[in-house]
């Protein structure tokens, strides 16, 4: 007869990249529940509404999180235009878009690295790792930060992008397409990979449709929604469609996040191809009366932002939704029936951004 026990795991633990605490309900090494705490990292960032500016806030916005950092900065600015009835100029668009998918390479690179880490291919984390450098080496070049960038702004961004230095980003992606290639090829035909992903943590079409999950795991369950289809920023004038597997396990997240490496490539690609000459911002009068609801496609999935303002320059709400807090309970549900052995990988799947969840 076997044996209930309950194994706490996290929030610090070798392989999680950041504090995730789970109460684990084990018969022998099979998990039959997992109870998670939630409430490590408050910062009270959306209450800061109230003690800085609609303007200033946007600096808050992008500390939710560093790793998708410009695409929080982005969704709120978004939100306020559109309160304010403000015409983003296309070329802002653009470079809008081309620094949101850098924003995805940088991400789903070190999803990959720290996949590859979870069951031990030490080189497969330090080359996906390498690769990843490049792409904050192109934003380091591009905004003058490497986490934080700080070019947007209610109205449009604070930088351009010459002529040359796209040319110059063209020119590195080409060169980076092609180890990424290797590195992809590594990730879905290697037969410990395989090993590890295949047939784990199997996620329905219909239970990832009735627990709302969302991005790449979302996706991998053959669910084909990505909200970069609404057209916000540029990308109602790039061609893509959204990137699924019918797999539904461990395998297929990391098949839908290595294809997404090339998409974002060929939309940088097309983004480059099409910017137009002109001004990056708008002028900015008055303060945001009104409400907004703004939705993008971060790196993990669905972001949601709420803004609400008064007429004055204080907003009396600011309300974010991150993909992981959409995420976790179709996660608790592929942990149920898996081994013990499993759960930091199935963890990871989710591409957990606990800061962000929490703030």
């Amino acid at each position: 007869m076997s044996t209930r026990s309950v194994v706490p795991f996290g929030p610090q633990h070798p392989v999680l990249p950041e504090p995730i605490h789970l109460d684990l309900v084990l018969e022998d090494e099979t998990v039959v529940e997992a109870i998670p705490s939630i409430g490590f990292i408050h910062r009270g960032l959306e209450k800061l509404v109230e003690q800085r500016d609609f303007q200033d806030y946007v600096y808050v916005a992008e500390r939710i999180c560093g790793i998708c950092s410009f695409m929080h900065g982005m969704g709120y600015c978004e939100s306020v235009e559109h309160i304010m009835d403000i015409e983003v100029p296309d070329r802002a668009k653009y470079l809008r878009t081309i620094w949101c998918e850098f924003s995805r390479l940088h991400s789903h690179l070190l999803w990959l690295g720290l996949l590859a880490d979870a069951f031990g291919f030490e080189s497969l984390f330090m080359h996906s790792w390498r690769l990843r450098e490049k792409i904050l080496d192109m934003f380091e070049i591009s905004t003058g930060g490497r986490l934080i960038f700080s070019v947007n702004k209610v109205g449009g961004v604070r930088k351009d992008m010459d002529s040359d230095m796209l040319h110059q980003f063209e020119t590195t992606l080409v060169d980076m397409e092609k180890d990424m290639r290797e590195l992809t090829k590594t990730f879905l035909n290697d037969y410990s990979v395989k090993t590890r992903l295949k047939g784990i943590g199997i996620l329905s079409k219909q239970e990832a449709f009735d627990l709302g999950a969302a991005g790449p795991f979302m996706r991998a369950s053959g669910i084909a929604l990505d909200n970069r289809k609404l057209g916000y920023a540029a990308y109602g004038n790039l061609d893509f469609e959204p990137i699924i597997s019918n797999e539904c396990d461990c395998y297929a997240r990391c098949y839908v996040r290595t294809q997404e490496l090339f998409q974002s490539v060929d939309l940088i690609r097309q983004a480059i191809a099409k910017i137009p000459a002109g001004e990056i911002s708008a002028p900015v009068k008055g303060f945001p009366k009104g409400e907004y609801f703004m939705r993008v496609e971060q790196p993990r999935g669905e972001g949601l932002y709420y803004v609400k303002g008064n007429g004055t320059k204080f907003l009396d709400r600011v309300r974010v939704r991150t993909p992981t807090f959409a995420n976790l309970p179709a996660m608790l549900k592929t942990l149920k029936g898996a081994q013990l052995a499993d759960v930091p990988i199935l963890i990871l799947t989710i591409d957990p951004c606990i800061s962000c969840t929490e703030r």
